[in-house]
This record gives structure tokens, C-alpha cells and sequence, in this order.
């Protein structure tokens, strides 16, 4: 028997370690997807808009089925592979060598390294087990999102507020390179997150790498229950409502934002500024409901398979909030399914996008649920803008550019948001 999954996000585990996912932008769900897991953490060189993997769409199967073949009957010359590796077991000088499952993951895992494509990816149980998790919203850890960096390194990406990491005095930037005295560096994202991760009331020392600090710090963090809300909203002076949805990756993520808008229209606000601002994706049948709500009947978005066939995804004519002026906010950590979402609203004149382009995730991941528990995410298609705008690898230009403040105190961004509201320019 086979499900299908959709994700079209941006594979990043959640730290609400409670590192929630944000960064593990993954996104799944009976149907479709698009998006990432929450624990977001960029690495040295990696920048934290670039979720080390993110969400993105994608479809799921379950292995097993008869038309799997085996390596022997596809490839003769795979005998080179068990020649290599009796070669190793006989004189390698080393006592890690893969055996039994870890080996056969490795392997898998070098297929897919040979790829051109980041989104293609082998998951395995635990990690899978991870990300479900990450997908309930409710996590116990220190309460920041993470992503792996291309150094490998887990970088907080942000910290939640009131959270066990800002009360230890995390910030957004620190790289995490220990964990009770022992380098986390080099693995995984999903085991990374594991390690930082831990039962509520429970402590935990990390060492932290900072920007502008000579020696690594010693930061203790006693863990704790966190609970990911994924709308926040509310009601700016001069009569301006703002709401914020942080990820696509909940079932019922349209659903909140639907009673959130509700609450905010009933107040009669001069209009409306929609944060999607290092939103990672999520699921795809998520962001084509939230598109809904802006606009009427017409095109959201083409998806394209390689062999050239097409499914267009539209909205109709009952959206909540298809007439109230309309900013949007997006930045390099806005990715698939909030690409997906500004896209359209920027391609049918509906709103304004203001901040910085996004990050560029536009590739549809087939979910394989494999016999073990692990998963093979392969990317089966591309996405579109109702214009026909390729975002995969290219990112979606906002209609005013503004650049993020480092001073966390400021949000030149929303300033600008709430000025184009009030005078229309």
C-alpha cells in the first residue's frame, strides 16, 4: 500500500530543543507538502537564511513493493562495491567501519551525494521519528530554531521568547559546537538536535561559538516543555493589523491563521501586514489555502514534473481577506511554501512584498516511507508562479527592497510595511 506526501520546504529540525523546526524545513502530511523541521542552525559559512535543508514538497511511498530490484539485477558491476569494502575490513587501521544497517544507510546516503540536486535526501529512523515529532508543534529542549551550516555546525537561527535558550542568554548567530563537553560537530542535523535536546526540567551545558568573542562560552541551559506557535498576530497603531505565520508545516496551520484574520478584520483595520519573514515551508496543501484567503478565483501555482506533466493548484472566490491593502514581508529565510504564497500574491497585483529576496526553493520531494522506518526524499518536480516565474534557485524579488537592522530593538522592514499601509506608497 502506498501514501503520498507532498514537501516543499526547507528540511530544518525544530529546536524547541526545544529547538523546534524551522530550520529542518521539511514538510509533510497526507497530501501534499512543502516545507522544513524546526530546529534551525546555519553553519560558519552558511548563512541562517539558507536552511540547511529546509521542507520542501513532497509525496510519500511506502517501499517493498515487487517492482523493487535488487542491486545485482541493475547493475553487474556492483561486486566492485563488496571488493572495496573486504578490502577495508581487512586492512583498514580504525575501528569504525560500518557494519550491517549503518552500512547499507551509508551507502545509500553516497548515491545520493553524487547528486546534483540538496533536496534529495535519505532519512533514517530516528531522524524520521524527529521530524514527526518536530510536526506536533510541542517539543521539550531550549526553545530555539536551528540549522546546519556547510561546516556542519549547528547555528541558532532564533531563539524563542521566554524560552530556557533566551534566559540562559543565547542569541540568534551562536554556533553550538559541544554538548556536555563533547563535539557535536560533523553529524547529521537530526542527530545534532537530539543531543541538544533533552526531558523538561532536565540540564544541559553547551559551548558556544559567538561572533566577537575571543574563546568558546560555557552556557548551561535547563531544558523545558515549548510549545511552537505558528501565528502570532495583533493589532499595530495607527489601526493596522499585522500577522505572522512562522511555518506551513502544521495541518492545521490555515486554519489558525483563518480565525486570526478573523479576529483582526472585525477591528476594521486600515490593512493588513503578512510576516512570512524566515518562514521555512511547509505542506503544500497548506499554502495553497492560505493563498486562498488573499486572492480570488485564479491560477496560485503550476507544478511541473520532469516529463512535462503539469498540475495547476487555484484559489476560488471566498477568501477572507481578498480586499483589505495587503504588504507582505519576506527575507532569505521566507522558502517554499511561503515562496509559493508571496509569489502569487505578488504575480496577481494583490499585494506588496517588502524586505529581501527569498530564498529560492521551488522542488517537490516524493516522501518514500522505506520498511525500517527511514525515508528517501526524492525531488519528483518543480513549482511555478502564476507568471510562469521559476523560484527554484533564484528567489523571489520583493517589490521594495529594505534591508533587516542588526539591532533586534529595530524593524526597518515593518516600518516601511506599515507606512506603505497608511499612504499607499
Amino acid at each position: 500500500m502506498k501514501t503520498k506526501r507532498i514537501l516543499i520546504g526547507i528540511l530544518a529540525l525544530v529546536m524547541v530543543v526545544a529547538l523546534a523546526t524551522s530550520g529542518y524545513m521539511l514538510g509533510y502530511a497526507n497530501g501534499r507538502t512543502t516545507s522544513t523541521a524546526a530546529v534551525g542552525i546555519p553553519a560558519l559559512t552558511e548563512s541562517a537564511t539558507a536552511p540547511a535543508a529546509t521542507s520542501t514538497p513532497e509525496k510519500s511511498a511506502v517501499s517493498g513493493s515487487n517492482d523493487a530490484q535488487t542491486p545485482a539485477s541493475t547493475d553487474t558491476t556492483f561486486t566492485t562495491f563488496w571488493e572495496a569494502y573486504h578490502l577495508l575490513q581487512k586492512d583498514y587501521y580504525g575501528d569504525d567501519l560500518a557494519t550491517g544497517k549503518e552500512l547499507e544507510y551509508n551507502a545509500i546516503r553516497g548515491m545520493i551525494f553524487g547528486l546534483s540536486d540538496q533536496f534529495t535526501s535519505f532519512v533514517s529512523p530516528a531522524s524520521a521519528k524527529l521530524i514527526e515529532e518536530d510536526a506536533t508543534g510541542s517539543f521539550s529542549g531550549i526553545g530555539a530554531y536551528v540549522q546546519l551550516n556547510q561546516n556542519r555546525v549547528l547555528q541558532i537561527t532564533r531563539v524563542f521568547q521566554d524560552s530556557p535558550a533566551e534566559k540562559a542568554g543565547l542569541k540568534s548567530g551562536d554556533l553550538i559546537s559541544e554538548v556536555d563537553g563533547k563535539s557535536i560537530v560533523g553529524g547529521d542535523l537530526s542527530e545534532q538536535v537530539a543531543k541538544v535536546r533533552g526531558p523538561d526540567g532536565s540540564k544541559v551545558t553547551l559551548t558556544i561559538v559567538r561572533e566577537g568573542e575571543d574563546k568558546p562560552l560555557k552556557v548551561d541551559v535547563t531544558r523545558a516543555k515549548i510549545e511552537i506557535k505558528i501565528v502570532e498576530s495583533k493589532l499595530l497603531d495607527n489601526n493596522v493589523a499585522y500577522v505572522a505565520l512562522n511555518s506551513f508545516n502544521s495541518a492545521t496551520a490555515a486554519q489558525q491563521l483563518q480565525a486570526a484574520l478573523k479576529d483582526l478584520l472585525a477591528k476594521n483595520p486600515k490593512g493588513l501586514i503578512f510576516d512570512l519573514r524566515d518562514n521555512p515551508g511547509g505542506f503544500l496543501d497548506q499554502s495553497v489555502q492560505v493563498a486562498d484567503m488573499f486572492l480570488k478565483d485564479g491560477v496560485v501555482l503550476y507544478e511541473r514534473s520532469k516529463n512535462g506533466d503539469e498540475q495547476v493548484f487555484r484559489s476560488d472566490d471566498n477568501g477572507i481577506a481578498q480586499d483589505i491593502p495587503l504588504v507582505v514581508l519576506v527575507n532569505g529565510g521566507s522558502a517554499s511554501a511561503a515562496e509559493i504564497v508571496s509569489g502569487a500574491i505578488q504575480d496577481r497585483g494583490r499585494g506588496v512584498l517588502i524586505g529581501t529576496k527569498t530564498f529560492g526553493k521551488g522542488s517537490v520531494q516524493q516522501i518514500n516511507h522505506l520498511a525500517d522506518g527511514s525515508q528517501l526524499r526524492i525531488t519528483i518536480a518543480h513549482w511555478f508562479t502564476p507568471n510562469n516565474h521559476g523560484i527554484h534557485g533564484t528567489g523571489i524579488e520583493p517589490n521594495i527592497t529594505v534591508e533587516r537592522s542588526k539591532d533586534p530593538a529595530k524593524d526597518p522592514q515593518l516600518d516601511r510595511a506599515v507606512e506603505y499601509i497608511l499612504n499607499g506608497k
